[in-house]
């Protein structure tokens, strides 16, 4: 496995620092066992009383769902370690696991449902919209795109073989309209738009501000739809998250262009500006862009980090799904924050270089890690032959960064 063998390289394993327990996003009592009483909300349930006592050489941690040990997890270097043993679990859990639950996500331009397992946790579920061989027209504008269910799945996978570990974990999975979503839902505007197509398959399309309407429906075969089931993130109300607008935001318009495309020097105006005079914010978002640049992905226009930990922690990498699109172009302005503050991390270099080497190609490795994927496979080969090419005009730029 090339998989394993990068894992095992000494670029993966550099260590990160001691994690105190002002480090960690949520601190745990260790007497505090889980239990799956039912209380009338989607919140995990604890109790500590005398009658759930555990079995002889068991902690508490050792009842909790694979989500909520992911959630207790994440401390502010990561959003989860190397070596995780939970990541196939929780894997496992998200493409298998019963959904008694979906309910429509509020907001946004395309449909998105969440939905609940019997353990309390929860997934983003994004509906397939186009197959894997569907490449976004060249005439389409980057905010007009679809979203792709395979794109965050894909996303998911590259984030990690970067080492970047920001992404929460996204599997595949085959799920059944009727059963799991029209017959269980107790959203009622989502429950109104649910009807049989005239090829006798069973189609819903939702409530949102861009793609819900008869046209833009998503049918199943007949009623069997692909989609991602994405891990959801701690609630806001336990772990508060900020919203960052991106300074190399487009400007989301059809003739009007952003002050990076226009200002050369835009990045000396960013590099005085809070958060990116200090630390490794704007570093961060250098790492981001290549990740972008990689997929394919023009629509970064926010990012977000976990509030607790404040300016020093990572960013999020949230909503891929307009990554992946097209295979044939390069979109060299995603680049731009690379291109313009000529900075990289050094460990993020070092890794790209490995990346470009025969024995590790980013393809090879994307293309077994996908493999296990119920879904599989999630990309068409065009898009894993880019990510090479791709990759080597990130390095191209850094090149010219260091010569110049």
């Amino acid at each position: 496995s090339k998989l394993a063998s990068l894992f095992k390289h000494p670029l993966y394993n550099i260590p990160i620092p001691e994690v105190t327990e002002k480090d960690k996003l949520f601190v745990v009592n260790p007497m505090e066992k889980f239990s799956l009483r039912s209380s009338g909300s989607d919140e995990w349930v604890s109790s500590s009383k005398a009658e759930t006592l555990l079995p002889t050489g068991k902690t508490a941690y050792d009842t909790y769902p694979a989500w909520l040990k992911f959630h207790v997890g994440i401390n502010r270097y990561e959003l989860y370690p190397r070596r995780d043993p939970l990541m196939p679990v929780l894997l496992r859990d998200l493409a298998t696991q019963r959904i008694v639950s979906s309910v429509q996500k509020t907001g946004g331009t395309q449909l998105k449902l969440i939905m609940t397992f019997p353990n309390y946790g929860q997934a983003l579920f994004k509906p397939m919209k186009q197959t894997r061989d569907q490449e976004t027209p060249a005439d389409f504008f980057y905010f007009s795109d679809f979203e792709r269910h395979n794109a965050e799945i894909a996303a998911f996978h590259l984030d990690r073989i970067l080492d970047f570990r920001r992404i929460p974990p996204v599997s595949g999975r085959l799920i059944n309209i009727t059963k799991e979503i029209r017959d269980i839902t107790t959203d009622k505007k989502l429950a109104k738009t649910f009807f049989i197509s005239p090829a006798g398959n069973v189609c819903f399309y939702g409530e949102c501000s861009y793609y819900c309407s008869t046209e833009h429906a998503l049918c199943g075969k007949p009623d069997q739809l692909e989609g991602s089931m994405a891990t959801l993130l701690p609630d806001k109300t336990l772990a508060k998250r900020r919203s960052w607008r991106s300074p190399w935001r487009r400007s989301y318009h059809k003739s009007k262009k952003a002050e990076w495309e226009l200002n050369p020097n835009y990045c000396a105006q960013v590099r005085e500006t809070p958060p990116y005079d200090r630390g490794h914010r704007l570093l961060d978002l250098i790492d981001l862009a290549v990740l972008d640049f990689l997929m394919g992905n023009m629509d970064r226009h926010h990012y977000e980090t976990f509030e607790k930990f404040g300016n020093d922690t990572f960013l999020l990498h949230l909503d891929n799904g307009r990554g992946f699109g097209t295979h044939s172009r390069d979109e060299m302005s995603i680049l731009a924050p690379l291109q313009q503050c000529c900075s990289i991390k050094k460990s993020t270099y070092l890794r790209l270089q490995l990346l470009a080497t025969q024995p590790y190609r980013l393809s090879d490795l994307l293309r077994e890690a996908l493999a296990t994927d119920p879904l599989a496979p999630v990309l068409a080969e065009p898009h894993l032959r880019a990510l090479d090419r791709r990759l080597g005009k990130v390095l191209a730029v850094v090149g010219h960064c260091l010569a110049g």
